[in-house]
């Protein structure tokens, strides 16, 4: 009987042509039951293909980018001959190498050898992915076809969440994959300033390697507690660290006189509730920003990471702040342009909703152009947002409040908005900063002007 094993796209649900992200082996690999070949993203989920049992692949049906779908061929295994008459047995934990091609038993090892651990106690440890560095003797962790080291897709996403660079992370999980704890360490360690290497950075001489912020003992004080911080904080900080160092942030301030905006808003809020849903400014605001974003690219942009290019965007997604009860998200309105006033308040709506409940999916926070963060709500003259990497820009909002206005004759009353555009010095100038928010400005203070 032949031991080759077609290997099938299994369930993923209500998809179809999923894109192949990732090769975790090759031609000639070994690999043990339930180990992962591929990786597949979906526009909700990352997922990966596993193997159904012990072997060698012999061949590979897709490549990097190839789109699948439930039941296609995507690899072909000879399995190991326990394996391939005992596949009831192939979610037994088995001590690693055994019964592979060219591996000795224990029998045939030197007495010099170390003794391996039992089954069940090997188990545990890759259960538990342990953080106790490989011996030195070990052969070095395989790599994918970019070169990459093995980590699992959620490893992969919170790595790039916090922007690390896998290929300078060494893993200490089972065969040398990389774990949720090295991703930390190694994230923590570039925010103590020290490099990959453990050198300190320098930029003109001036030494990155900051000293570590004094820890005291604050109960010597007064009484404490301990609150811990929510998933999204957590994620969050990676984050906002990264951008701010990494992005030389500048922020321009001006004012949009709202006066006749607020007015047609109040005029049609009505209308908006009894659609059931609210017509907030914000709307107004995706709307001009659209328009800014059509009549100055290089906000629409985001900056190749060679540093040489830009990546000009034909799309108009805006991301949008939500303050949550764990913490701040920027879901992604797509379509902007395509979209009217009413129809994005509708959606606004319900995206905020999900976003409150905690109910968003890895699209809905993907694939932005340029963020608004509003905290007209709470208060505030102005402040300076973070960009949102890879974006180059974000707009702050403040509350808006009643001004004396001089017209050329006479100073009126007017309803100031407060602007406050954060961009990338590298990409954007002070005086197109400047001329992006006047233009956003005036689209806000009249709307007949979002038509031309």
């Amino acid at each position: 009987m032949s031991n080759t094993i077609e290997v099938k796209v299994p369930d993923i649900g209500d998809f179809s042509d999923v894109p192949v992200i990732e090769l975790l082996v090759s031609k000639g690999d070994s690999v043990e039951a339930d180990e992962g070949l591929l990786t597949l993203e979906s526009d909700k989920a990352t997922m990966e293909v596993p193997s159904p049992v012990a072997g060698v692949v012999r061949e590979l049906k897709v490549g990097l980018n190839d789109t699948v779908s439930e039941g296609d061929v995507v690899a072909v295994l000879e399995a190991t001959a326990g394996d391939a008459e005992t596949d009831d047995a192939a979610g037994e934990p088995t001590a690693s190498g055994e019964d592979q091609p060219g591996k000795a038993l224990p029998e045939e090892t030197g007495k010099d050898e170390a003794p391996r651990p039992e089954p069940e106690a090997e188990a545990r440890i890759t259960a538990t992915e342990s953080a106790v560095p490989a011996p030195a003797d070990e052969p070095p962790p395989r790599s994918d076809s970019r070169g990459l080291p093995h980590a699992s897709p959620a490893v992969r996403k919170f790595a790039r969440e916090l922007g690390a660079d896998l290929r300078q992370i060494s893993g200490s999980g089972n065969k040398g994959r990389i774990t949720r704890d090295d991703v930390a360490a190694h994230v923590k360690q570039l925010m103590g300033g020290k490099g990959p290497s453990g050198a300190a950075g320098r930029i003109g001489g001036l030494s990155l390697d900051f000293p570590e912020a004094p820890q005291p003992d604050f109960s010597r004080f007064g009484a404490i507690e301990r609150s811990e911080l929510s998933r999204i904080q957590k994620l969050s900080a990676g984050h906002l660290h990264r951008n701010w160092v990494g992005i030389p942030h500048v922020t321009q301030h001006d004012e949009a006189d709202i006066t006749d905006m607020e007015a047609f808003r109040q005029a049609n809020i009505e209308e908006a509730k009894a659609r059931g849903f609210k017509l907030t400014p914000l709307v107004f605001l995706i709307k001009a920003m659209v328009a800014s974003l059509k009549a100055f690219p290089t906000f629409n942009a985001s900056l190749d990471p060679d540093g040489e290019s830009l990546i000009l965007k034909h799309y108009f997604n805006i991301g949008i702040a939500v303050d949550t009860p764990d913490g701040l998200v920027v879901p992604v309105i797509r379509e902007c342009d395509r979209k009217g006033i009413m129809e994005l308040a509708e959606e606004l709506s319900v995206v905020s909703a999900r976003a409150r409940d905690g109910k968003l999916t890895p699209s809905d926070i993907q694939g932005g152009c340029i963020s608004i963060s509003s905290l007209g709500g709470i208060g505030g003259t102005g402040f300076t947002p973070i960009i949102n990497a890879p974006e180059v820009a974000i707009l702050g909002v403040s509350r808006s409040t009643m001004k004396q206005v001089w017209n050329g004759e006479s100073f009126q009353p007017r309803l100031m908005l407060p602007l406050s555009l954060s961009y990338d010095h590298r990409v954007i100038d002070g005086a197109a900063a400047a001329r992006f928010t006047r233009f956003l400005a005036s689209r806000l203070e009249d709307l007949r002007r979002l038509t031309l």
